[in-house]
């Protein structure tokens, strides 16, 4: 019996060591899929997570971009742009909940996957719209934008994979900032929108998009 305990004891530190060494590894995982501006998951923690909730019929994917952020940045400066990002994200994080998921895929640009438990997308968007566009917390007065958004239904499209669905809600975000609507969504309806998307300066070739006007 002595033995054991003896046993017991000497392999405590070594047990307790690897615990240790477990959650900093955890907790150090957890920084690296976390943007360290606004918190919200990276385009790769964000892949993932999303890509599981798509098994949902109610995911909405959507894609939010700022109005003028450059201008912002060029005008009050850098402080002004990252204060602007950061309630973006908080208040895109507060909107998506528990039970969906939000993320920035870099620069100005965030994405969510949102559950619609009522069937209500529209308002729900319109909704998310209002409160995107309200200004920052103790910012300058100056500062002030809007937020674009583009939203799909995915049951709309089932062929399509997380990659598909954002790019369908991109070609309605970018309809969304050209019309100054403030939130489209990709599905009905008709309008021409740029197929090359915003990562190709949405200059490429005019082709008809299925997507149809939110108020917002």
């Amino acid at each position: 019996m002595n033995t054991w305990l003896s046993m017991l004891v000497a392999a405590a530190p070594v047990a307790s060591g690897w615990t240790a060494h477990t959650l900093w590894l955890r907790r150090r995982l957890n920084v690296a899929r976390r943007d360290p501006l606004t918190g919200l998951r990276t385009r790769e923690a964000f892949t993932r997570r999303a890509t599981a909730l798509l098994k949902d019929p109610r995911a909405v994917v959507v894609l939010a971009d700022v109005d003028r952020f450059k201008q912002i940045n060029d005008a009050f400066g850098h402080a002004a742009g990252d204060v602007l990002l950061k309630a973006t994200a908080d208040r895109l994080a507060h909107h998506a909940g528990r039970s969906g998921v939000a993320g920035r895929l870099g620069g100005d640009e965030f994405a969510a996957v949102l559950i619609d438990d009522h069937g209500t997308a529209a308002d729900m968007l319109a909704v998310l719209h209002g409160v995107l566009a309200r200004p920052a917390d103790s910012q300058d007065p100056a500062v002030h934008t809007t937020v674009s958004l583009g939203w799909v239904r995915a049951a709309d499209f089932p062929a399509d994979d997380l990659s598909g669905l954002l790019r369908r809600a991109d070609e309605a975000m970018y309809a969304a900032k050209q019309g100054r609507a403030g939130s489209r969504r990709a599905g009905l309806g008709r309008l021409l929108a740029t197929v090359t998307g915003r990562r190709a300066g949405r200059a490429g070739a005019r082709a008809e998009v299925p997507v149809v006007g939110v108020a917002a």
